[in-house]
């Protein structure tokens, strides 16, 4: 029998919808914190996971991606009685199947969840995936698996790809990795790194020029549009076009011609197209910075790659692959390492993702050659330096209240506007008498905000 799980702090709600589920012929539960939900969560298989929005230990839509990672990586449906466009979008973003507004009838949430199962259970029944090659994608990280089938489905297809990441996290890893598992991976790969190209130069790059059509035109180029062919072109850091470019771009995707500068013909062409940027691309298209109906053509598929620090276990499982990649490199025996080597990978945040990762093996590989075992002090220095850091501030516990403290003590300013925020909120939430409502009408904040500050500071109202 199906699972269904509702996590809700109102208990007519609760019994209202364990009503309907076992009308439906599905068993279900419920839990009325958070806290209760997780845990529950955990301890058993659920298929879907009704949440609520406003709890009295947190945010429902803080913790879908909390609850899509326990083990049987549940469908999260989203209620919430005070509906916003942002909540909304916050909600599929985390990865929320559904988003939808009280008072809940059988009809609003009947559907839904319908859909839901069917979809969930034609997936179980599927024979299994197909192989896909990821030999340079390092990682088994929920996070990364995730993106990984969505890269597989990718492959599939001739759909455009969206790859959006911070720098570094590997999106021209999965790109390729598109390319070789797709029909079109005899075909060329075709790379455009659009920061890298000067302005005056994107449009004779990508579209090819003839010979003589301008000063320094002394033979002509087919372009790279043209090279990828048959194959797929990928398109990095595609917020750098400009809009002349995007314009010119838009109708070469819309008509699948192509014309050189200077040319007096296009040329068809057949391409698939994958393009990845580290922007806010969503941002740039409402300020009127990057063309919405280029941006709709780019997004036929959009896979957003997590963070390294957000990849718990993987940059262990990199490191290990690096150091035998680097020592074979070198020539050099396969390196070992103390326990205090990886403990360091994980406590530091990876701000350059895995390319920095990547970078820092090697260098502690090439430091540490004549050494059988690899330790921290192997590592660059400003590793080091920010590790020692964090170290120290770690040693030195949170004062309760900045005042608390000898006449002309200065406190670090992090700790000191902690300590500050920790104060303001149990001023605010006294002169509210705890209700949450009101707290948020004297702060400003919304009640996600409220409840994560609460939470963050362990304040009790």
């Amino acid at each position: 029998m199906n699972q269904i799980l509702i996590v809700d702090d109102d208990p007519g709600v609760c019994l209202f919808m364990e009503e309907v589920m076992t009308s439906m012929g599905y068993a279900a539960d419920h839990a009325r914190t958070l806290k209760k939900g997780l845990k529950k969560a955990n301890s058993a298989p659920w298929d879907i996971i009704f949440l609520d929005v406003h709890l009295p230990d947190g945010s429902g839509l803080e913790a879908v991606s909390e609850f899509r990672k326990t083990p049987s990586a549940p469908e999260v449906i989203i209620l919430t009685g005070e509906g916003s466009a942002d909540g909304a979008a916050q909600a599929i973003r985390s990865g929320a199947w559904d988003y939808i507004e009280k008072p809940v009838t059988p009809n609003t949430i009947s559907l839904p969840l319908k859909h839901a199962m069917e979809i969930r259970l034609a997936r179980k029944a599927k024979s299994g995936p197909a192989p896909f090659k990821r030999e340079k994608i390092s990682g088994d990280s929920p996070e990364l698996s995730d993106c990984l089938a969505q890269a597989a489905n990718a492959a599939g297809s001739d759909a455009s790809v969206l790859l959006m990441g911070e720098s570094g996290t590997g999106k021209e890893l999965f790109a390729r990795a598109i390319h070789d598992n797709s029909p079109r991976a005899k075909g060329p790969f075709v790379v455009v790194d659009c920061a890298a190209l000067p302005e005056s130069l994107v449009e004779s790059v990508l579209f090819g020029h003839e010979k003589g059509a301008f000063t320094g035109a002394t033979k002509s180029q087919a372009g790279l549009i043209r090279e990828a062919n048959g194959g797929t072109l990928f398109l990095d850091e595609l917020g750098e076009l400009s809009p002349s470019n995007q314009k010119r771009f838009l109708r070469v995707l819309q008509e699948r011609r192509v014309r050189s500068i200077g040319g007096g013909r296009e040329d068809a062409i057949d391409f698939r197209l994958i393009t990845a940027t580290h922007q806010d691309i969503d941002g740039m298209a409402d300020a009127g910075s990057f063309r919405k109906d280029l941006l709709f053509r780019l997004r036929g598929l959009t896979i957003s790659l997590p963070p390294l620090r957000d990849r718990q276990g993987d940059a262990q499982i990199i490191a290990m692959r690096s150091i035998e990649k680097y020592c074979t490199r070198f020539g050099i025996t396969v390196k070992g390492f103390y326990p205090e080597f990886l403990e360091a990978l994980v406590r530091y945040r990876w701000p350059g993702n895995v390319r920095e990762l990547v970078a820092a093996v090697e260098a502690a590989v090439i430091h540490g050659k004549d050494e059988p075992l690899l330790h921290p002090i192997h590592l660059p220095v400003h590793i080091r330096a920010n590790l020692a850091q964090k170290a120290v501030r770690g040693s030195t516990p949170p004062l309760e209240d900045p005042m608390d403290q000898d006449p002309g003590t200065i406190l670090p300013h992090s700790q000191y506007m902690q300590a500050a925020e920790k104060r303001y909120f149990k001023e605010v939430g006294a002169a509210a008498s705890g209700t949450i409502n009101e707290i948020c009408r004297l702060s400003g904040l919304s009640r996600a905000q409220v409840y994560r500050l609460i939470k963050k500071h362990n304040i009790t109202l």
